[in-house]
Parts: C-alpha cells; sequence; structure tokens
C-alpha cells in the first residue's frame, strides 16, 4: 500500500510547466501557530500571522502586521509577554519578481528594569497608594510612604512610573542589494515604547488610550506599532486539529462542517468555538507609502504588473549563544543571525509541508521553494476531507495542480504578469497595491471567493477567513467542477473575531484585560467586547 504519508517525488519540470499553464486562482491555508517543532519549542520566535492590505483610509498607503509569540494568556503575569531582544524581527518585500528581498524593515528591541525591587512587570493604583497609620515599621516606611505607584496613563513621563518592564525599539530600512544598499534608521531620533500587555483597570484604567500613544509618526508619512493586541486570528482550533473534525451538530446538516444557508454563512456570526478568543499575541505593524514600495517608486494601476507586490516576514536569532557564568550575567551573542522562523501565506507550513521538512521549510529563503513543491501535487489534507467524510466531499484527482501555493507572479492577482515576471516558485505573500480597499460595509470575510478582489489571497487583511478560504480551496472549489455544494459551503463555524477590529492603523483590536477576560464560546454570558454580535455580557469594571 501506498504511504500517503511520504510525499511523491514529481519532477521539477512538470510542476513549473503544468503553472505555468495553470495561470488561475491561486490558494493558500490559513494561519500559524506552533505550526513546526523548532517553533513549538521557541514560541517567541513563532510567527502567528502575517498580514499585508492596501491601508483602508489611505489607498496610497500599505499597511504589514507581524504577529508573534501565539495564545498569550492575557491574566498570565508577573513578567507577562515581552518581544525578545534577541530576536531581529523583519518584514521583506519582492518588487522585481524574483522571490528576494529589495526592501526588508527590521526590528530590534530593548528591555529596561526600571523597579527591579517590584515583584511584577507593571503596578499602579489611582493617584498612588501610600503606607497607612498602622504602617509597620514606621522608621523605614512612615504612614504616607508612597507604596504602589500612581496608576500607569503613559508610555514615557508622568504617569509611567508603574512601568517596571519597558521595552523600546528602532525600525531600520534596507533598500537594495550590494553596492547598491542603503541602511536608514527610520527611528528618526525617536524613543519608540512598545505598549505593554493589558494588566487590569485598577493599574491602567484607560487602557484603549496608553495603547494609542503607541502609535508613532515616522518620517515620509509612516506610522509604526508595536505591543501586545488581541490576537486578530478566529478559528474552531480543537476540532480542526482533531483530523479535521468540523461540528456537524452545528449546522445541523448530514455532513459535518458544512454551512447549508445564507445565515449560517454570514459574516457576522459564529456557530462554534474560537478557540483564539480573548487570548492575546505581540504585534509589529507599520504603513508605508505604496511608492516606497514598488520598484520604479510609483503608484501604479492594477492592470500593471510594477503594481505587484511579494511580502513575507521572518524571524531571527544570533548564531551563537554563549551564557555567562555568572548568576545574572548577560549572554554573549553573535553578530549574525539564523532564520527561525518565516511566513508569507498563512498555513502553508503548518497544513501542508510534512513534520520531517517543517523546520527546513521555516529556516530556507522562498526563492527556494521548488523544494517543497511535491506536497502540493497530492496533499494529504484534501484526501483527509475525503475519506472522513466517507466520499460526501470528492476532490480532484492528483497531480493537484490547482492547490499550487502562491509560487507565481499571474492572474487574477497580478493580471498584468507576463511570463518572464511570473518568477520563481516561492511562498510570498502577494499584494496588488492597485486595488482599492473595499468599504467596511461591503468587504467579504471570504475574500476573493466571495468577489471581494481586495481581500486574500490579494495580500491579506486582518479579518479575512483564511481558514474557510483554506478548507474550501483544498477540497477543489478552484476547479470550476469542484466548485459545488458540498466543497463550496465547507467552514469551521467560527466567521468573526470575537473583538471588533479597528478601521485605522493599526487595524487590530488592543489587547484583552488580565483581569476583566475569558475566553468566551458562542451565547456564553462573559466579559468580551461591547461590540460583539453574538456574546452577552457580564463585565465588571473595577
Amino acid at each position: 500500500m501506498k504511504n500517503l504519508y511520504r510525499h511523491t517525488t514529481w519532477p521539477l519540470a512538470l510542476l513549473s510547466s503544468a503553472l505555468l499553464v495553470l495561470g488561475s486562482f491561486e490558494s493558500s491555508y490559513a494561519a500559524n501557530h506552533r505550526e513546526a517543532p523548532l517553533t513549538a519549542l521557541d514560541t517567541k520566535a513563532d510567527i502567528t500571522d502575517w498580514y499585508a492590505f492596501v491601508s483602508y483610509d489611505d489607498p496610497s498607503k500599505v499597511t504589514m502586521i507581524l504577529n508573534v509569540d501565539p495564545l498569550l494568556e492575557p491574566s498570565n503575569g508577573p513578567n507577562y509577554f515581552p518581544f525578545d531582544p534577541e530576536i531581529l524581527y523583519e518584514m521583506k518585500v519582492d518588487n522585481d519578481f524574483d522571490a528576494e528581498e529589495d526592501i526588508t524593515l527590521q526590528f530590534r528591541f530593548k528591555t529596561e528594569t526600571r523597579l527591579p525591587g517590584v515583584f511584577t512587570g507593571f503596578v499602579g493604583a489611582g493617584n498612588g497608594i501610600f503606607a497607612p497609620a498602622n504602617s509597620p515599621n514606621p522608621d523605614k516606611f512612615p504612614p504616607g510612604t508612597p507604596i504602589v505607584p500612581p496608576a500607569i496613563t503613559a508610555l514615557d513621563g508622568p504617569g509611567s512610573e508603574g512601568l517596571g518592564l519597558r521595552q523600546s525599539y528602532t525600525v531600520t530600512l534596507v533598500n537594495g542589494h550590494g553596492k547598491n544598499r542603503q541602511v536608514i534608521d527610520l527611528t528618526n531620533q525617536q524613543k519608540l515604547y512598545a505598549v505593554p500587555s493589558n494588566v487590569g483597570p485598577r493599574t491602567m484604567p484607560d487602557y484603549n488610550n496608553l495603547a494609542d500613544q503607541g502609535i508613532y509618526d515616522l518620517a515620509g508619512g509612516m506610522r509604526v506599532f508595536a505591543g501586545t493586541v488581541d490576537d486578530p486570528f478566529y478559528i474552531d482550533l480543537g476540532s480542526a486539529f482533531d483530523t479535521f473534525n468540523f461540528r456537524a451538530d452545528a449546522f445541523g446538516t448530514g455532513i459535518p462542517g458544512v454551512l447549508t444557508d445564507d445565515q449560517n454563512n454570514a459574516d457576522d456570526k459564529n456557530f462554534a468555538p474560537d478557540d483564539v478568543a480573548g487570548f492575546n499575541v505581540n504585534s509589529i505593524a507599520i504603513e508605508l507609502p505604496i511608492a516606497l514600495l514598488t520598484k520604479d517608486g510609483q503608484i501604479h494601476a492594477a492592470s500593471d504588473a510594477l503594481a505587484v507586490i511579494g511580502t513575507y516576514a521572518t524571524t531571527s536569532r544570533p548564531r551563537v549563544k554563549i551564557f555567562s557564568n555568572k548568576p545574572g550575567g548577560k549572554p554573549k551573542l553573535a553578530k549574525s543571525y539564523v532564520q527561525i522562523q518565516r511566513m508569507g501565506n498563512p498555513l502553508i507550513n503548518e497544513l501542508l509541508i510534512g513534520t520531517g521538512d517543517k523546520d527546513k521549510f521555516s529556516m530556507s529563503e522562498p526563492e527556494n521553494d521548488a523544494n517543497f513543491a511535491n506536497y502540493l501535487l497530492d496533499p494529504l489534507l484534501a484526501r483527509v476531507f475525503n475519506a472522513a467524510y466517507a466520499g460526501a466531499v470528492p476532490i480532484p484527482a492528483a497531480p493537484r495542480l490547482d492547490l499550487a501555493p502562491l509560487v507565481f507572479y499571474t492572474a487574477p492577482i497580478c493580471p498584468g504578469c507576463s511570463a518572464v515576471q511570473q518568477g520563481p516558485i516561492a511562498d510570498l505573500l502577494r499584494l496588488n497595491t492597485g486595488i482599492a480597499p473595499t468599504p467596511f460595509g461591503s468587504r467579504k470575510r471570504m475574500g476573493f471567493l466571495a468577489g471581494d478582489s481586495a481581500g486574500f489571497p490579494n495580500g491579506r487583511r486582518v479579518s479575512d477567513d483564511v481558514t474557510d478560504i483554506s478548507a474550501q480551496a483544498v477540497t477543489g472549489v478552484l476547479n470550476p467542477a469542484f466548485n459545488v455544494f458540498p466543497n463550496n459551503r465547507i467552514a469551521d463555524g467560527v466567521n468573526t473575531n470575537d473583538k471588533s477590529y479597528q478601521e485605522i492603523f493599526p487595524y487590530v483590536a488592543f489587547a484583552n484585560s488580565g483581569r476583566n477576560s475569558r475566553h468566551v464560546d458562542p451565547g456564553e454570558a462573559g466579559c468580551a467586547d461591547v461590540s460583539s454580535p453574538f456574546i452577552s455580557l457580564n463585565c465588571p469594571t473595577d
């Protein structure tokens, strides 16, 4: 019997020629949370999601968001979840169709311990708390002695005294290669502070205002934000990883995980648990002019090939780390880095690449992705859907050339690209910067599958339901013969995030409260976003 857990070796020439002919709608797969053995252990370097889209409120700009460090419990003090100062976080852009980065944005963090004698990273209340009249050891702590600093209302200066652990960061732009390489410090002599986790209303009484302070204007019309935020991804993780055991009772059909009517398929309803609800993630967001990212420094129409860029993100660590033999001593770090993780299109590594190759994929470059293309010609995931549902979900026969990842610059994302401009096979999140953003009222969670050309896989917005898009794509809906029921209604029953996104930069919702938030399922009373369409509320205010 053929072992489906070992990928078949297909000639690269066959794959390349078939994809060149294909020129059809391209597909990808959801988000990355602990998708590889290496990042399951090194969660700080784990890229959970990568987003790139034309800014909703300014179509002359692109917003890119890099999220790392999955499933952060908001209440998990005392140190919470800082960025790792040893990691180099990078956002990369290819603008000349060769799958090599032409523009790189680098982010480095630094941590300062401002209250070394305090047991927790963040502390504060009101105007401060002082020793009472019966305070013991009055010679050392006389009544009126400050015990707790004022509530945290600022990232710097007055109101920031309780930020015992504070992080600052730098932003560097690397443009070009070799002798033409330019390195530009975008920080512009500003002190950029990362927004801390939302400890709770006593310590941080106006957290949204505090988070807004973490949005900085940079030179050249750029903006940047870094900090802990609500994880914007949504998925029924429990059913997805129980061999895609989507919940039948959520939909009342005879086929598990099929949304039979428009009401169940609505963009604002959840019928299954969002297992990421209530968790936070660390996020870096930057907004840049499109003209800074294109090859010729111009803004182009959607029909022009030069309007399209390929993007991905990486995390890297120093190649060598030597620990000090002195207690509390600082380790010595090499100046050269090794890549730990990368992400272009969501969930390629998590659901398509075999476990034996996941780390290799994570540490490789997109330009070398021909080495992994074989996994797409007969993906085990498609056969799982077909077999687990006893044939009720038909799938195309292998080789599944319709399921090639976003490997070329081609239509519909790049209708103006010629065969020469299609480039090498590469996992890049491609974005046509000439396609205007879709207004809020017309935006569709299913992106291109629902006729919303500004959505995934034309880049990726925070609200795009890449799980459902991916599930339907892997069962063949990109092939017109298989774009039929039930294939085109397979879904996990989670259609929206538990918190409403922002319509302005940085677009993600700010962090969940450690004191007042819960992980809430549909219809369950508890603490959640007041604008949530499906959760009743019973949230304390102090």
